[in-house]
């Protein structure tokens, strides 16, 4: 029949894909929850079908040919657009509702998060959350988190993550404390300043650089630590010394002047931010349309872009 065909030659290109995308038939048998000889089969199968080579294989790698290339374009976009066909019909009638819980850390939730919350409140009013704004890592499993925003490297995988943006840690100062003591040139100058550490209780601390490509790593005696972020910011605003912290946190008293960057050359890699969460690609319409809500916000905001 007809519709067997085409049902068929979506099979066929979903395999294709899968194959050309990991250059080997095993990766793409693995990736597909298939046999090796069934994948074979399918590009045997498509190949005679079109009677054209999509594929050259070596001992080595499986290779797209120039008209493979072009086939995996087309099969990539008649794949997407089925998949969103499907979407589509399931969505119709999909108004995100019921509860979410969500967590980010604390200052990021209250500048970052919240508005991004309340406006996906406003959006879709049978919706309710919950926010947890911790600066600890959740055990989303455990404490029955449906989507996190986290800031820094993601060691579990078996979440499914969506990159929004990224940020730098920053060491700053107020204009009046620097033009009293003066700017730090090197991370080393920092045994002569007055440092304020936020939220390490411990009596000494470790400011890890970047010096041409080299890790360097300081010894810092603080001379005043303080628990939260917002006490380290409020302390450097009153000219006390000069604090380090992640840009977001201190991206509107940059904008104003209140604070100014040091020892900028030196800082070590940007750290990125990623919207997590653990269902599937197929996530319910609430997580969705949170989901891309705050990424396209996050994603638009400079200050972490």
């Amino acid at each position: 029949s007809k519709n067997g065909i085409v049902m068929d030659r979506l099979y066929l290109m979903t395999v294709y894909v899968a194959v050309a995308e990991e250059e080997s038939f095993a990766g793409a048998a693995r990736r597909l929850g298939m046999s090796p000889p069934a994948v074979t089969r399918a590009i045997a199968a498509l190949e005679e079908r079109l009677g054209v080579k999509l594929l050259n294989r070596t001992t080595r790698h499986v290779r797209a040919t120039d008209a493979g290339q072009r086939y995996l374009d087309d099969a990539r976009r008649v794949i997407a657009a089925a998949d969103e066909a499907d979407e589509a019909a399931v969505g119709v009638n999909a108004q995100p509702r019921g509860h979410m819980t969500v967590t980010a850390p604390v200052l990021f939730g209250r500048m970052y998060v919240m508005p991004g919350i309340v406006e996906y409140l406003r959006t879709y009013p049978e919706t309710t959350v919950s926010a947890l704004f911790l600066d600890r890592v959740v055990n989303m499993l455990e404490e029955g988190v449906d989507v996190g925003i986290r800031i820094g490297e993601l060691s579990d995988s078996s979440y499914r993550a969506v990159r929004v943006g990224h940020v730098r840690r920053v060491i700053c100062a107020s204009p009046a404390y620097l033009k009293q003591r003066g700017i730090p040139q090197t991370p080393s100058d920092l045994k002569h300043h007055e440092v304020i550490v936020a939220s390490s209780m411990s009596q000494s601390v470790e400011w890890r650089f970047v010096d041409n490509g080299e890790p360097l790593s300081v010894r810092i005696k603080p001379r005043l630590t303080v628990s939260s972020n917002d006490g380290a910011i409020e302390a450097a605003l009153q000219g006390l010394g000069v604090t380090r912290l992640m840009s977001y946190q201190v991206a509107p008293l940059l904008a104003k002047g209140e604070l100014k960057v040091v020892l900028s050359e030196f800082e070590s890699p940007r750290v990125p931010i990623h919207i997590i969460h653990r269902e599937g690609r197929h996530a319910s319409a609430r997580m969705r349309a949170f989901i891309d809500l705050m990424a396209q916000r996050l994603r638009a905001d400079a200050s972490l872009n």
